[in-house]
């Protein structure tokens, strides 16, 4: 019953996944060849507890192994490092059975006692990841978070081959939150020798091993001979080189030097690689459960007036803003994205309205508007959007200067410091972890993202939401699936009348890939990976 119940919610955000080229022929997967990616800012780590941007996800994925995976290209759950699982009939107690002989990249047999390592430091407040709140369900999570314990209560192994979870309370996103990376398994003795580094020295036992790491210049990944699956990954080698324009990175291209430019294609040239003899072969355009948006940040002034950030939504022009994105999105009222589950339709959120902005600003004291910054990454189109922001907020008085940075920057004044007022999300803007609207809420606007190093860059933090989403998602009995996304929904809808955030975009996903790189665009618009490195391969 459990498993059925995975499938059958989770069918609509397939559907949404589902690229435009998704259906075409296939071609036959063939084993080896090495490709290269490009992007413009270099990696911020590769450690699977803090790593938590677009980019590093992907590869992230491919380093490690988690209990629990997707079947490439679909949000379809599958067992991955666990052999075998079951699930108590009260949905309190889960038991994993590991396959043997899988072995870290060190040489060493993963145990089920690098399965509770690794949970414990993903939850542990000295690691500053931002996963921490994913694993909330599990037994002792409150006294791990809140220092009184080091170890999680919930995690038993009562053998080297047995994982046992019991949850304080039922988790009807237990087994997505068990394939996520902050899931992976690291060896605790490879994490202390890399001395705070382990970002840089990454050891799993997932299908690739990171052989080189220039910064500021390439990494390269190479196949790990020891994976668990047979004929895992398809290509022998991947090199990513960072520090390369989107525009360049697409003219190398054309020209053969590089298969997949994994910065999309800019907007300014989309057309007219669309409508070139080769666009059909270059670009995988896929729907994403996606949503673009500008943070207010709620604890510093004036933007700790729900007045002054009502009257932001007001103000920008979002059709504008699809616009420059050549119509590859569409303006969003609300978190989240319209095929996700629990969307509310009915729903209007705040309409583009100069003078009822003003009047609100005037309402909450600032008639004359005031001075603030908004940060954004500076990859195009992303510092286009931050001005067309920054000219309609101008119409309403409020000075905006504009920071446009390296993602990793941007990050780090967000969670990390706490300190940019707004941040447009642009270039990192939220993609589902898995395909259930609870993903859109603990990360980035409930109380456990509002932390060091998290990604609740709003800083936002509602104690009676946070109690109606775990009791949401306390609902795992598959009779109540829709009483559940409902009631998300409104959560969602809840939030917006307090206007932490302005959503503005769920826009679609466009890969350019090399006409020599096989398989269908499922694979390059991955639900849960972004780019599945797993699964791609080279047809020529």
């Amino acid at each position: 019953m459990f498993k059925r119940w995975l499938r059958n919610t989770t069918i609509a955000a397939a559907l949404a996944f589902i690229p435009l080229n998704a259906f075409a022929q296939q071609d036959a997967i063939k084993q080896g060849g090495d490709i290269v990616i490009t992007y413009k800012d270099d990696i911020a780590t590769l450690d699977p507890a803090i790593g938590y941007d677009w980019v590093n996800w992907s590869m992230i994925k491919s380093l490690y192994s988690r209990l629990m995976d997707y079947t490439p290209g679909t949000p379809d759950l599958v067992p991955s490092l666990a052999e075998s699982f079951t699930v108590s009939p009260d949905g309190l107690t889960y038991t994993f059975k590991l396959r043997k002989g899988v072995k870290f990249t060190n040489g060493r047999e993963v145990v089920a006692s690098d399965v509770k390592y690794s949970i414990e430091r993903a939850v542990d407040p000295k690691t500053q990841g931002p996963g921490a709140g994913f694993f909330g369900a599990i037994k002792g999570f409150d006294a791990v978070t809140g220092g009184t314990s080091a170890t999680l209560e919930g995690i038993a192994i009562p053998n080297d081959s047995t994982v046992v979870f019991t949850l304080s309370r039922p988790d009807a996103t237990f087994l997505h939150v068990l394939a996520i990376n902050f899931a992976s398994v690291v060896p605790k003795e490879a994490v202390e020798a890399a001395a705070g580094d382990f970002g840089k020295k990454p050891v799993g036992s997932g299908t690739f091993v990171l052989k080189e790491w220039t910064v500021g210049q390439r990494l390269v990944f190479e196949r790990n001979p020891d994976y668990f699956v047979k004929d895992m990954p398809h290509i022998d080698k991947f090199t990513v080189e960072v520090g390369q324009e989107p525009l360049v990175a697409l003219l190398r291209l054309q020209k053969g030097e590089v298969d997949i430019a994994g910065d999309g294609i800019p907007p300014a040239k989309f057309l007219e690689i669309k409508n070139s003899p080769e666009g059909a072969d270059i670009i995988v355009d896929g729907a994403q459960l996606h949503t673009g948006y500008i943070t207010l940040n709620t604890k510093v002034k004036p933007l700790d007036n729900v007045k002054v950030r009502q009257a932001l939504n007001m103000a920008i022009n979002k059709e504008r803003i699809t616009r420059i994105l050549n119509g590859r999105a569409t303006a969003a009222n609300q978190p989240l994205p319209p095929l996700m589950p629990g969307y509310d339709k009915t729903f209007t959120g705040y309409a583009f309205d100069v003078e009822k902005a003003k009047a609100l600003l005037a309402e909450a004291g600032f008639p004359d508007g005031f001075e603030t910054i908004l940060y954004s990454t500076n990859t195009d189109p992303q510092p286009r959007i931050a001005q067309a922001i920054q000219q309609d907020l101008a119409a309403i008085g409020v000075k905006a200067e504009v920071r446009a940075l390296a993602q990793a920057n941007v990050i780090a004044a967000g969670g990390t410091e706490g300190e940019a007022p707004m941040i447009w999300s642009g270039g990192m803007a939220w993609i589902a972890d898995f395909p259930d609207p609870s993903n859109f809420y603990g990360p980035i606007l409930g109380c456990a993202g509002a932390v060091q190093g998290g990604w609740n860059w709003s800083w936002y933090c509602n104690k009676d939401l946070d109690a109606r989403a775990i009791a949401a998602d306390s609902m795992s009995d598959p009779a109540k699936a829709a009483e559940r996304q409902a009631e998300w929904g409104k959560i969602f809808t809840d939030i917006m009348a307090d206007a932490p955030w302005i959503p503005l975009t769920n826009e679609r996903r466009v890969v350019a890939k090399s006409p020599r790189m096989g398989g269908s665009g499922d694979i390059y618009v991955d639900p849960t990976r972004v780019i599945n490195y797993d699964a791609i391969f080279v047809k020529q």
